[in-house]
């Protein structure tokens, strides 16, 4: 009896990503080579697409849309903020240009300038791909049970599986 995923099951998979909107080709896990491993119920991949993957099983292929809400969010308005310029010396700014701050906390803010005169610059620290929904190809390569150690720690180990 093969696996399908399921909670507290460990799935490796290839996805391409696309923009529903446009069609166009954001991201693919075989351009790296690198499958994506991941602990099913530890919130390590995007809510919707988790949900939409339950009951596949490997070697199946599936088309998958995840409508930006259950992806990245809404594009929120709050989150485009002015700040002095004086903030980013020594950066040669450009229009698009991604930046990262860091937090009082010691968290990384990732920001992409949106606009900049001498005095301010206008940064967007949405998440590049919040307000768009997102079309995933998705491949399982294997499904196993995960251990009792992946469990504990919420993420998967071993092959392919990511450090935090």
């Amino acid at each position: 009896m093969s696996q399908t995923v399921e909670k507290n099951t460990v799935v490796s998979f290839h996805y391409t990503l696309k923009d529903k909107e446009t069609g166009s080709l954001i991201e693919s896990s075989k351009e790296t080579g690198q499958p994506v491993t991941f602990l099913v119920g530890a919130g390590e991949i995007i809510p919707g697409l988790e949900k939409r993957m339950l009951g596949m099983s490997a070697g199946e292929t599936k088309s998958i849309e995840v409508p930006a809400q259950e992806a990245y969010g809404p594009r929120d308005p709050n989150l485009v903020q002015k700040a002095p310029r004086e903030y980013f010396q020594n950066i040669p700014l450009e229009k698009g240009l991604p930046l990262q701050a860091q937090t009082p906390e010691g968290g990384v803010v990732n920001m992409i300038v949106v606009d900049f005169d001498e005095n301010t610059v206008t940064v967007d620290m949405n998440h590049p791909l919040a307000g768009r929904d997102l079309i995933f190809e998705v491949e399982i390569l294997d499904v196993r049970e995960a251990t009792p150690e992946e469990i504990l720690h919420r993420h998967a180990h071993g092959p392919g599986g990511h450090q935090h």
